[in-house]
């Protein structure tokens, strides 16, 4: 995984087709000072760049949510990943997204969007959190 727009070194049969852009937009909890507004931003950004990813770089900043109090780069960071449209990898990043908000008690929220398809995550119980991701799954696997 590089931590850049560039793609490594991957086989030359690979075909852009063959690769799928996430935007992520992480707008973590509006009570947090911006320091650990950066910190939650900085976290789940690692926890991604440890999966199997083409690429991962900052985003433009996508729009702040309502809840948010501004859309500056604490308010609300955006990563695009690219990632193997088959293998795993895009379930994998779906699972580390939901990970990362089970582990805080803050009202952090993660939208993902992949071809204007978007899924917002934050306080749905675990039941409801999981039918909404199992759907997105099954809309975007294998894209």
């Amino acid at each position: 995984m590089h931590d850049s727009a560039s793609a490594r070194g991957r086989p030359e049969h690979r075909r852009a087709s063959d690769v799928m852009e996430v935007l992520l937009a992480i707008a973590p909890d509006p009570e947090l000072d911006p320091e650990a507004a950066e910190r939650v931003i900085r976290r789940l950004r690692s926890e991604i760049s440890d999966l199997d990813v083409e690429s991962l770089h900052a985003g433009s900043h996508a729009p702040a949510p309502d809840t948010a109090k501004g859309a500056d780069a604490v308010t609300t960071g955006a990563i695009v990943v690219a990632l193997s449209a088959t293998g795993g990898v895009f379930t994998a990043l779906i699972e580390t997204v939901r990970d990362h908000l089970a582990r805080s008690s803050a009202r952090h929220r993660v939208s993902l969007t992949i071809d204007g398809d978007t899924l917002e995550l934050e306080r749905a119980s675990a039941t409801e959190r999981r039918e909404l991701i199992d759907a997105y799954i099954r809309r975007h696997a294998g894209s």
